[in-house]
């Protein structure tokens, strides 16, 4: 049962790209255009401030995180239309 199952799940999964220099360099400036963004929110000094960035240590991870989502994002979906 479970087989089944995991196979009619693979037969959905679309085609990703395999790691190359486009798709670092995709993600790295969603992640820096997430970072540049993340100063803009009410708080972003709350907690262990970071040395030579304006925002604390949570919201540099966080901004990271959520820009390594976006650039997922942007990758897959430059993938699906067919431009990378």
């Amino acid at each position: 049962m479970i087989s089944s199952i995991l196979l009619a799940a693979a037969a959905t999964v679309p085609a990703t790209p395999a790691w190359n220099p486009t798709v670092a360099i995709i993600i790295s400036i969603s992640s820096l255009v997430v970072l540049l963004l993340s100063t803009r929110i009410e708080q972003p000094l709350v907690g262990p401030k970071l040395p030579i960035l304006p925002v604390s240590i949570p919201t540099f991870v966080a901004a990271m995180a959520f820009g390594h989502i976006i650039g997922i994002g942007i990758v897959l979906g430059l993938t699906n239309i067919g431009r990378l």
